[in-house]
């Protein structure tokens, strides 16, 4: 057992490490070549004698950490770059010996002005810090280091421990804090934990890009998925991009109808100029027709000026229009005009105000063509607007595409929500099943939203099983059939049953063959049918071979 400094029982197999007090008469607060005058080192070699004096930081340190001195650094420690921040020189140079022994990368300094100014220069995986540093505290060092780098572990030191001050240092984001005087042996086990939480942050920000650089299908901006419906998408509007065509995009709230317009904006030759978004459901008529065109000074109420609209503004470069469909005809009216020929016309102004040229995205959640047919939508400015179409698989037919959306979102959010260095959970294959298994009428939104709450919840280290994932769906505050068709419910009984069989089968068929990943064998046994009958179903069906290994249409 370690005991301090002049306890009777000195055998001690690790050094030990005593702060007599806070903060010394260290001005210059520089390394003075290893002297430990003030710190005590017991070990085998002393036999439990106190000893201090110059020249044992590189002696008896060594000697008293035994094979230690002589053995290689670990890989992880022989990476990590470590500060080490306290205006007592003793405990400083005690503290980087017994450090750079173990193989870390130790910057040592006795200044806080000093220390904020390395943090700035440079990256440090851990930062040591006395709480009580003049002029400078370690509570402004700690804030400077997590400013720098939000990943930086600090674990401050504290010869005054006390619930205020330990509370205060973590809820600033402190990693830990280690109370003086503190054995060498504490401190090794405390970095160690910390070394370990540093490559644990470095695996999941290495498997979010790894992520990112297998599915993400661009390197400007992050599109995650490799079901065939997606990947169709995202090619479409690879390929649209360069050209100044109209793009229409469609699919359910929640599919990421915006991030395909951002994706189709990035990749074009207006890329250098702004993308400027308006959504047609947030604002009332007479509010959406100044936000898009502007007005005059006077035009009504409260025009005390000239303002310009977000046709002007988007003037060479994209308007993404969202929710289309809600905009009314007047305005769709006068949209029309500016496609046709780029003359805006400001609100309360009697003549041609400005000529733009803007590319249009526009997005809605309905179905396009049954919003013409049902004269909610021009039919003019649908074929204006509609020159490329794109339509996003909703979430539920991207079953494959889930555990990627899942683990990149889980570990965007544990970084984000988590202090540095907390261990990343893991979702188990029963908890991705499951999530498999949801229906997702809120689509990848949805689905992000799940996630994040997960991340907020989850023990570090502890697998996140099913049971962990919240459900806000009660099946039992759905009406029965409103899963159904509602065409379908119309019909006769027979006819009726004929479509409800058909529509189950296509549905349970589209999922068992992503469950099984492609391999019909392994369908056949989790469906608990032979192959034959299995194939039988996929023909009548018109599922292709060719596409057993995606979502299947």
């Amino acid at each position: 057992m370690t005991s301090p400094v002049g306890s009777p029982s000195g055998a001690a197999s690790d050094p030990i490490i005593v702060a007599a007090r806070e903060t010394s008469g260290d001005a210059d607060g520089a390394p003075d070549g290893g002297a430990l005058a003030g710190a005590a080192v017991a070990g085998p070699a002393v036999a439990g004698a106190a000893v201090a004096g110059a020249g044992l930081a590189g002696g008896a340190v060594r000697e008293a950490a035994g094979e230690r001195a002589g053995a290689a650094p670990s890989d992880s420690a022989s990476r990590l770059q470590v500060l080490l921040v306290d205006d007592d020189r003793t405990l400083r140079d005690g503290c980087a010996s017994v450090l750079q022994i173990d193989g870390y990368h130790v910057t040592s300094t006795g200044r806080g002005d000093e220390a904020i100014d390395l943090l700035k220069r440079r990256k440090f995986d851990i930062v040591l810090v006395d709480l009580y540093l003049t002029p400078i505290s370690g509570m402004d060092i700690l804030r400077a280091a997590l400013a720098a780098h939000r990943e930086t572990i600090v674990i401050v030191m504290t010869g005054n421990p006390s619930v205020a001050t330990s509370i205060e240092a973590l809820r600033a984001g402190a990693w830990d804090y280690l109370p003086k005087p503190f054995s060498a042996q504490h401190m090794q086990i405390l970095l160690g934990r910390a070394s370990h939480a540093v490559a644990a942050s470095r695996e999941t920000r290495s498997f979010r890009d790894q992520l990112v650089e297998q599915h993400g299908n661009s390197d400007r901006i992050t599109l995650l998925g490799v079901s065939p419906a997606f990947r169709q998408a995202v090619e479409l509007a690879r390929k649209v991009a360069p050209t100044d065509a109209s793009v229409m995009i469609s699919g359910e709230s929640g599919t990421g109808k915006e991030l395909i317009a951002q994706f189709i904006h990035r990749h074009s030759r207006r890329a250098g100029r702004k993308l400027v978004p308006i959504n047609c459901a947030a604002l009332p008529e007479p509010l959406l027709e100044s936000e898009m065109f502007g007005h005059r000074k006077g035009a009504f109420t409260g025009a005390d000026r000239d303002k310009a609209g977000l046709l002007e503004t988007a003037n060479g470069g994209t308007l993404f229009l969202d929710e289309l469909t809600e905009m009314s005809h007047p305005l769709q009216a006068k949209l029309l005009r500016v496609l046709q020929d780029g003359v805006v016309r400001r609100v309360g102004s009697e003549q041609q105000d400005a000529v733009v040229d803007v590319r249009f995205i526009s997005a809605t959640n309905r179905e396009p063509q049954d919003a013409v047919n049902s004269g909610i939508l021009r039919e003019d400015l649908f074929y204006r607007l509609r020159v490329v179409p794109i339509k996003l698989p909703p979430l539920r037919k991207r079953l494959e595409d889930i555990p990627l959306l899942a683990n990149h979102f889980l570990a965007h959010y544990w970084e984000r929500h988590r202090p540095a260095g907390d261990t990343p959970p893991k979702l188990t294959d029963g908890c991705v099943e499951f999530l498999r298994s949801r229906p997702w009428r809120g689509n990848v939104r949805e689905l992000q939203n799940v996630i994040e709450h997960v991340a907020v919840i989850a023990e570090p280290g502890r697998p996140i099983r099913p049971e962990d994932v919240p459900v806000y769906d009660d099946p039992a505050t759905h009406p029965p059939g409103e899963a159904v068709p509602a065409a379908i419910m119309s019909d006769a009984y027979h006819s009726a049953k004929d479509k409800l069989v058909a529509h189950f089968e296509k549905e349970y068929l589209q999922r068992l063959v992503v469950r099984a990943g492609g391999n019909m064998s392994r369908a056949a046994r989790l469906a608990n049918i032979d192959r034959t009958t299995l194939y039988r179903l996929m023909e009548k069906h018109g599922f292709r071979r060719d596409e057993l290994s995606g979502t299947l249409e």
